[in-house]
């Protein structure tokens, strides 16, 4: 991984815990696997810790670690660095998305109950006026008793998410091409096509990995059919949503939107999103940070543990998942 990943997830403590269940090779971390020196410590590993950063695991990577036998990432997606080298040479491959699923999750359902208790407008008009309004005269679309919330896709985060909504007097709609009505029941849900998921919804999150499939998933004619005043919350990939239809739904006033990413990732400063009252872009923070690293570091040394006591990994990766994953 790269050095300054290192640094992040793994403190003095994690770095202790890991020692305590493998024979750690010497530090510094390797962030280029090409090196005299990154291929004599190859040349011994049975598994290698990975984080962002890390360089692709190919055939020449591969013939440098003839006794790779498995992979711990300590991170969320696999996409960037095991290759089908590493397939074929039977690797196993355990991931932290699982764990990274958390604070993604954590963070939409802040914005679903923010948003539907419309917080951050009144808190901006409170600050303009710096007066109470009569709160007998609220709204009846303001509040979070018996909203209807839309999740697309029952990925990690968006599994997550239903969790955390149990407790809350919401209806909950999931459209998954991949979960029947019978399995989104176990979910405690109810299965939706896609136009009724974001006709139904007063507020939409979507979790759907970017895949050629995806991309452009929400469409500019689902984004008109969404109820005036709903909320869309995008915390998985810019790319999944019409950039252009949504800046034009949102421009005009019709949808609440909260964007934890966006297409491009960092929009030009001009972009007239910046300045729509209706819309909170944050910088990409849903995902773990800070302290929420640490987590991501006792995943993976829990995964190594497994591993080296013959139990096979809680959080496995297989190759015919990957056309379903991030």
């Amino acid at each position: 991984m790269s050095p300054a990943a290192a640094t992040a997830v793994f403190t003095p403590r994690s770095l202790a815990a890991l020692a305590n269940v493998c024979d750690l090779a010497p530090l510094p971390v390797l962030d280029d696997l090409t090196t005299v020196r990154a291929k004599a410590v190859l040349a011994d590993v049975e598994l290698l810790v990975t984080g962002w950063g890390c360089p692709r695991l190919d055939a020449d990577v591969l013939a440098a670690a003839p006794r790779l036998r498995a992979v711990v990432h300590a991170a969320g997606s696999v996409r960037g660095h095991i290759t089908d080298a590493c397939w074929e040479r039977g690797v196993e491959v355990s991931s932290a998305a699982a764990a990274n699923a958390l604070p993604v999750a954590e963070y939409t359902l802040a914005m679903i109950l923010l948003h539907g208790k419309h917080v951050l407008e009144r808190a901006r008009d409170f600050r303009r006026t710096r007066e109470r309004a009569d709160w007998l005269l609220t709204p009846h679309e303001v509040g979070n008793y018996r909203r209807t919330v839309g999740i697309l896709s029952a990925s990690l985060i968006g599994r997550r998410v239903i969790e955390l909504l149990r407790p809350f007097d919401h209806e909950v709609l999931l459209h998954d091409p991949y979960v029947t009505e019978a399995e989104a029941a176990e979910l405690g849900v109810e299965w939706v096509d896609l136009p009724e998921l974001f006709g139904r919804s007063d507020l939409l999150s979507i979790h759907t990995p970017l895949l050629p499939a995806t991309h452009g998933l929400v469409s500019r004619e689902l984004l008109d059919a969404m109820r005036p005043g709903a909320v869309l919350i995008n915390t998985s990939r810019g790319a999944v949503v019409d950039q252009d239809a949504l800046t034009d739904v949102v421009r005009a006033g019709r949808i609440r939107a909260v964007l934890d990413v966006t297409d491009p990732e960092v929009l030009p400063a001009d972009h007239p999103l910046w300045d729509c009252p209706n819309a909170l872009i944050t910088p990409h923070l849903a995902g773990s940070q800070g302290n929420e690293w640490e987590r991501l570091a006792d995943t993976a040394v829990g995964e190594v543990a497994r591993w080296a006591e013959g139990d096979g990994f809680a959080h496995s990766v297989r190759r015919e998942r990957l056309a379903f994953l991030a």
